[in-house]
């Protein structure tokens, strides 16, 4: 094996262990403290959360069926590669959903229903965007999403956002009192999940972009190369007012280092104009790597 096989091999191998932690903590959260507090959330648990709330069907095994459906609907439409890494987190999301249920009979924030929503929405999204961060999918609705978004103009973000309501909506027509009640945690479920999702999938990505204008941009590009090992790139404008040609130098770095960076133009020239704004997502050498498959 090559070097570079055995380093591709590490890489997947890790992404497959982060992948199954992230199910972990994600049936965790959902068998912990959704399933027992009867929260209806969104995606195919929702889906089959209602069925068990409506006739006491197991969970795990109508999550994996309704999945296998959708799977055989989509085969044609999502592509190979689609279908599989989606079999492999739909088995081990059930697999997990199985041996946690019966573990917690009684939410582990018993007479809390809010908390428990907000808790189990933390968690459910840490877990998800952990296994998108690494490549992985756990099934559900944007198989949906992804069939229609294939045919349509509509986003995959707004059809998974469809697809969640409508799902919530459908807890309304379960036996209690509560069930106004009961789509509220839904939807507080949903907008908590989404921004613990996101900020996992995002927070190694985050990184900040400055364009620095100063007579001595020079003195502020080496020492930002030789001091923040950080590159730097050189444009050329002009100063509209004064009329006179500028050098900007723009940096991309890591948020953590943009201290680095005002420290270095601070000592170099007090009196150089910076704008700094946030940058979602840096690929290339000293960032990320794009982990797409031509």
């Amino acid at each position: 094996m090559t070097k570079d096989n055995t380093s591709k091999f590490v890489t997947e191998a890790r992404d497959y262990v982060m992948i199954i932690l992230g199910l972990l903590i994600y049936a965790f959260g959902f068998a912990a403290f959704i399933l027992p507090q009867r929260i209806v959330t969104g995606g195919v648990t929702g889906m089959a959360s209602l069925l068990y709330y409506a006739f006491g069907w197991n969970v795990a095994l109508v999550y994996y069926g309704i999945n296998l459906f959708l799977l055989a609907i989509a085969f044609r439409t999502v592509g190979k590669q689609f279908v599989l890494r989606t079999i492999f987190g739909a088995t081990m999301c059930t697999l997990l959903l199985g041996v946690l249920q019966p573990l917690f009979p009684e939410p582990l924030v018993s007479g809390q229903p809010f908390m428990s929503a907000v808790l189990g929405a933390v968690l459910c999204g840490v877990g998800i965007g952990t296994v998108f961060a690494h490549n992985g999918s756990s099934a559900g609705t944007d198989i949906i999403a992804a069939m229609v978004t294939k045919k349509s103009n509509i986003s995959f973000g707004r059809m998974m956002l469809y697809c969640d309501l409508i799902i919530i909506s459908f807890s309304y027509f379960l036996p209690g009192d509560d069930k106004v009640e009961k789509i509220v945690y839904g939807l507080i479920f949903l907008i908590i999940f989404a921004q613990a999702s996101d900020m996992v999938i995002n927070s190694n990505r985050q990184a900040v972009q400055f364009f620095i204008i100063s007579k001595k941009w020079q003195d502020i590009a080496n020492a930002i190369n030789n001091s923040a090992n950080r590159g730097c790139t050189i444009l050329n404008g002009m100063g509209w007012y004064s009329k006179e040609p500028v050098q900007v130098v723009m940096v991309v770095c890591r948020r953590l280092e943009s201290v680095s960076i005002f420290r270095i133009v601070k000592m170099i020239d007090p009196d150089a104009f910076i704008t700094q704004g946030n940058v979602r997502g840096v690929y290339g050498k000293g960032f990320d790597e794009v982990k797409v498959k031509i």
